[in-house]
């Protein structure tokens, strides 16, 4: 069965209709319950960004409310469902193999449903790939209608045949969905969706659309909701947040909506990715250094030091400008810690170029970096390049940034050993019972010994050891 849609419903009346779908779902799962003694379970995974992960929150919040129990095994779900990711082509290639592996179960367990969403399903190559090789699946939609998930259950049970419906695009966003949060004090807020941007290598503007940012009204209502459920801290998500408030009707900037949550009595803190450099405005550093609860912390993507590479990666500044922004951040917030993105072996990458990048992390001197080897993404004008760069000399530049990389995290992580810093407490270790993890403003990972009845609070911890990618600290 096959959908095409690119308009919906006005919100309101959309999260009306797909409650009603709920409601009916839930009565079904409730009879199975009387008859069996089980409840019906669901396994979710969430692949590649935080918005992602927060989509995924929502998807799993209706499963929740129809009466579906999580499970952290694939083998016990009655109902499957995968949150996909096209970034990088390790990710396609790990829901294939999934994709494989349930041929098997469905065929032991027929009456599972299995679904698939997000990002890679708004790609044509791989609904045709899905239609081809893989029609053991139930469900397939794509970024602009998750909300839609009840309504295409109770359509895949009434027909029995596979459901496709894929949106071009979707400009209103349903509001008041349900929403597990994975912890209970810290919450991710959407912003804005998509992206203008249009970065030679990225495929996120053709999977999640144009720029459409949410207003600030309804974004302080889910905060203020948030604060008075006990969440301490909010993470503003946007694929460029920067560029918040562009194109509502009263514009807004987004250092304008850092001032106003700032202002939500309960946060405590609030984080926010990514920001693009482009966008970074003298506006925002002066929010963030004002701002008592933003976390001096900034994720501020770099890609490639070299400005001729980044100007074939279609990125809008240079390496000067970059390393310009890096001085004014850390002149107005001396304590800031950075991370980042790099991009290793763009087509047309020289050694020079190579050097230049290895030059921007021995100057912006980073907390930690999301490093990549480039990945080629069909329909991205990148992949059309020539003088793609040969597979053994990437790696070789990957290992050897790593080289110039690793050293850096650590003197950065090691200027906190001896000093007290604020930890919000976030669980208990996977490894060891009698230790907690947390995360200090600057969102280094700490390790300390402690109750559990301390999770979800902030308490002062005095880091003792530093193990580059985390820290040893000690209650106070």
């Amino acid at each position: 069965m096959e959908r095409q849609r690119t308009t919906a419903l006005p919100a309101e009346a959309e999260l009306a209709r797909q409650m009603e779908y709920i409601r009916e779902i839930r009565q079904e799962n409730d009879r199975y319950f009387a008859e069996t003694g089980k409840h019906k379970k669901f396994y979710s995974l969430a692949m590649g960004c935080q918005m992602n992960a927060h989509d995924s929150e929502k998807l799993e919040g209706m499963l929740d409310e129809m009466g579906y129990e999580r499970t952290q095994e694939e083998t016990e779900a009655d109902f499957i469902i995968y949150n996909t990711c096209c970034v990088r082509e390790n990710a396609e290639l790990k829901v294939y193999g999934k994709l494989g592996w349930l041929k098997h179960y469905k065929k032991q367990n027929p009456n599972a449903v299995v679904a698939l969403c997000g990002c890679m399903m708004q790609q044509d190559t791989v609904l045709e790939t899905i239609r081809q090789k893989y029609r053991h699946v139930d469900l397939v939609f794509g970024t602009f209608n998750l909300y839609k998930l009840p309504e295409l259950m109770k359509t895949r049970e009434e027909s029995g045949c596979t459901v496709f419906d894929i949106w071009q695009e979707n400009q209103e966003v349903v509001e008041d969905l349900p929403s597990i949060r994975h912890f209970p004090y810290k919450a991710s807020v959407n912003i804005m969706f998509g992206c203008n941007n249009f970065c030679s290598y990225c495929v996120v503007p053709y999977v999640r659309g144009r720029e459409r940012s949410r207003t600030p009204e309804d974004i302080l209502a889910e905060v203020r909701k948030l604060a008075a459920d006990g969440v301490k801290e909010v993470m503003l998500l946007g694929q460029n947040v920067n560029s918040y408030g562009k194109n509502l009707e009263n514009p807004v900037s987004f250092a304008e909506l850092l001032r106003m949550v700032n202002e939500v009595e309960g946060i405590e803190r609030i984080r926010f990715m990514t920001s693009h450099p482009k966008d970074m405005s003298d506006e925002l550093i002066l929010a963030m250094k004002e701002c008592d609860k933003v976390c001096k912390n900034l994720h501020l993507p770099f890609q490639s030091g070299s400005t001729e590479i980044l100007k074939k990666m279609n990125r809008h500044y240079t390496k000067e400008g970059y390393l310009e922004l890096v001085r004014k951040v850390r002149e107005a917030m001396p304590e800031i810690t950075l991370s980042t993105d790099i991009i290793v072996g763009f087509p047309g990458e020289t050694e020079e170029d190579f050097q230049e990048t290895l030059d921007v992390i021995r100057k912006a001197r980073y907390c930690t970096a999301f490093t990549f080897i480039y990945s080629k993404r069909t329909g991205t004008p990148a992949a059309k390049m020539e003088n793609q760069v040969p597979e053994d000399v990437v790696k070789d530049r990957f290992d050897r940034m790593l080289q110039v990389l690793n050293p850096i995290v650590h003197e950065v992580t090691e200027e906190q050993v001896g000093k007290v810093l604020p930890v919000l407490v976030e669980e208990v270790s996977k490894h060891d019972e009698n230790i907690l993890t947390g995360r200090t403003e600057q969102n280094t990972l700490v390790h300390f010994s402690g109750s559990k009845d301390l999770i979800g609070q902030i308490v002062p911890v005095k880091i003792i050891e530093n193990k580059t990618f985390y820290v040893i600290g000690e209650r106070i």
